[in-house]
C-alpha cells in the first residue's frame, strides 16, 4: 500500500521483488511526495540479494514472524543486527542496507516512497 497526501491509501500491484515494479510504484505513487510512504510485508525465503538505500527519509524494518538479520553499511564499518518476531529497527536516511535470513522470516515496512538506490549484494 501507499500511504499518501490527504490521508490517502492507494492498493498497489503484487509485489515482484524486481526494480521495475519500483520503477513502476514511484510512478503510480505520485513520485515527489516527500510525505508519502510505501508499506508492506514481506516473507524473505532466502537472503537478500541486494543492498538499498532511501535517501528521502527512514525506513522503519519490523520483524513479524521468525528472525532475521540486518546489515547496515555505516561510515565506521558494516553493523548486524538480530531481529526476533516484535522487535524493531530504523534504517536512517541514504544508509545502505541488506537482509539475511536461515529460515522463512516476515517483516513488515514503512519506506520513504521515493529516493530508493539499490545495487548488487
Amino acid at each position: 500500500m501507499h500511504l499518501g497526501r490527504g490521508a490517502s491509501v492507494l492498493r498497489q500491484t503484487h509485489y515482484t521483488g524486481d526494480m521495475a515494479w519500483y520503477q513502476e510504484y514511484e510512478e503510480r505513487s505520485a513520485l515527489g511526495e516527500a510525505d508519502g510512504r510505501l508499506v508492506m510485508m514481506f516473507t524473505f525465503r532466502e537472503p537478500s540479494s541486494t543492498w538499498e538505500a532511501h535517501s528521502a527519509g527512514e525506513e522503519l524494518v519490523v520483524c513479524v514472524a521468525g528472525s532475521l538479520v540486518l546489515h547496515q553499511e555505516l561510515d565506521n564499518g558494516v553493523r548486524s543486527t538480530i531481529l526476533k518476531s516484535g522487535e524493531a529497527i530504523v534504517n536512517p536516511p541514504g544508509v545502505w542496507h541488506t537482509i539475511d535470513v536461515e529460515a522463512p522470516a516476515t517483516a513488515f515496512f514503512i519506506t520513504p516512497s521515493s529516493g530508493t538506490e539499490v545495487r548488487p549484494r
